[in-house]
């Protein structure tokens, strides 16, 4: 911990392309030097996001990991083949490409072998380029915790600073319908989010702050009811991505109250889960409204108006509860559950 600094690890929800409202996000809090990121616990474009910003303090510093962020999403941006989208979300007219329309139709009926023979993902071509892993395995100042789902028993894997490497980076953000899993130690891995969007559990049993920031890209509540059977399928989506994190923040809710009628408390770790303090920055609704297929789609335009979207966010939560780290929570935890 450095002195003069108050200490915060970070979960950080996967959600593909919408994961560039994260970067606003962390663009913002790393303007804010009166916090030491402690830990990042991620899940799919989460844990990009995570390699980027640790990347990015190793070689500059604050400013270096803001760096590293815009450089990683940019080139997800050019990687692209052709306009993914056209439109503007800010003027609610957001529209997929009729070619990317009908690969996502394709990707119905076709497996990742029939669909892509070749396995080609310009993603992985990227984070070898931007990311030093051998680096970031030696050096932990900033712990890394990334996520992804064993495909043939669900199981979590957690790949830490010590067995972090492109593929663990690459199997935590595997979409099984476009991409084959990913093998590492003969075993095969999907997306982080089917098993931990992100995972909590790491930040509080590894890492020493007792400040933990989550940036959600799924809203917890919504304003209304889905109707058709689309925005019924896609909300049954969203459900499913925050049903692990939702079951993990239960347990620690239901610990806290039943601890909070004891007195004294005598053992370390029920110590450190009183101390425990919880923050949320939620993505607006806006975004859970689009088509599931936006966060498939590299577009630089879509990119800056969600990183946009992400800075105006943490000032909000900033001049709200900015204060309040160090002191006390600011998640609304006991409001999620009955």
């Amino acid at each position: 911990m450095l002195t003069g600094k108050t200490s915060i690890s970070l979960g950080l929800q996967g959600g593909g392309a919408h994961g560039a409202f994260t970067w606003g996000v962390l663009d913002r809090l790393l303007e804010h030097e009166q916090w030491h990121i402690d830990g990042i616990s991620a899940s799919s474009a989460g844990a990009m996001n995570a390699v980027a910003l640790a990347q990015g303090l190793l070689d500059g510093g604050r400013a270096g990991a803001r760096a590293a962020l815009s450089r990683f999403w940019m080139a997800v941006a050019d990687s692209a083949p052709f306009a993914l989208l056209s439109g503007s979300l800010d003027n609610d007219n957001l529209t997929l490409a009729p070619a990317f329309q009908a690969m996502l139709q394709w990707s119905r009926y076709l497996s990742p072998e029939e669909l892509n023979p070749f396995d080609h993902n310009p993603l992985r071509d990227i984070i070898a380029e931007q990311f030093d892993f051998e680096r970031l395995r030696r050096n932990g100042r900033v712990k890394l915790f990334v996520a992804a789902t064993h495909a043939n028993t669900g199981k979590l894997r957690i790949f830490n600073n010590s067995d972090l490497s492109a593929d663990a980076v690459m199997a935590s953000a595997c979409l099984p319908t476009i991409y084959r899993p990913v093998e590492i130690d003969g075993e095969p891995y999907w997306d982080g989010g089917f098993a931990a969007n992100p995972a909590v559990f790491p930040l509080f049993y590894d890492c020493r702050a007792d400040d933990i920031m989550l940036v959600l890209l799924s809203p917890l509540s919504f304003q209304t009811t889905p109707q058709s059977a689309e925005e019924i399928k896609n909300r049954v989506l969203e459900l499913a991505f925050n049903s692990t994190f939702l079951r993990e923040m239960r347990m620690f809710t239901h610990l806290r109250r039943m601890l909070g009628q004891r007195w004294p408390i005598l053992g370390r770790f029920e110590r450190h889960l009183m101390r425990t303090r919880f923050h949320m920055i939620e993505a607006p609704e806006k975004l859970a409204q689009l088509h599931p297929a936006t966060r498939m789609a590299a577009n630089a335009d879509f990119f800056a108006t969600l990183r946009d979207l992400g800075r105006a966010a943490a000032e909000t939560w900033l001049a709200a509860h900015g204060a309040a780290v160090g002191r006390r929570s600011t998640a609304p935890l006991d409001d999620l559950f009955y």
